[in-house]
């Protein structure tokens, strides 16, 4: 697996859409940091790291916002770095997720804080 970022949104997406209540993920950081934004932002519930068993069970649950589509902005081959007064805002209502110096935010969060990086994805 060479992109596990776009693997994770892709099953978080296809568990949603056929309304799973829980989904494993294997462990890694940056998937721990994009399902907390998700998770701050109301589009999945709870998550659980076990490190030792090296997975993530994330609740589908427990989110209080529904999304029409996630997209993988920044892939392997085309990494793509925004400044901070750059950072789009999608279809007027999603959010942008970037890993900056400070770590995994959304993009209002981000903009807010003066902090570009490199662009995850888009929710909306």
């Amino acid at each position: 697996m060479n992109d596990t970022i776009s693997d994770l949104l892709v099953r978080v997406s296809n568990a949603k859409s056929i309304d799973k209540n829980s989904l494993v993920l294997p462990f890694s950081k940056i998937k721990e940091g994009v399902l907390s934004v998700l998770k701050e932002e109301g589009y999945v519930g709870e998550f659980s790291s076990d490190k030792d068993k090296k997975s993530i069970t994330v609740d589908l649950t427990g989110s209080s916002k529904n999304f029409q589509k996630i997209k993988r902005l920044s892939r392997p081959g085309r990494r793509l770095y925004i400044k901070s007064k750059n950072i789009p805002r999608p279809k007027g209502y999603g959010i942008v997720i970037i890993s900056t110096p400070k770590g995994v935010l959304s993009g209002s969060k981000a903009k807010a804080q003066g902090f570009g990086g490199e662009l995850i994805c888009e929710v909306w």
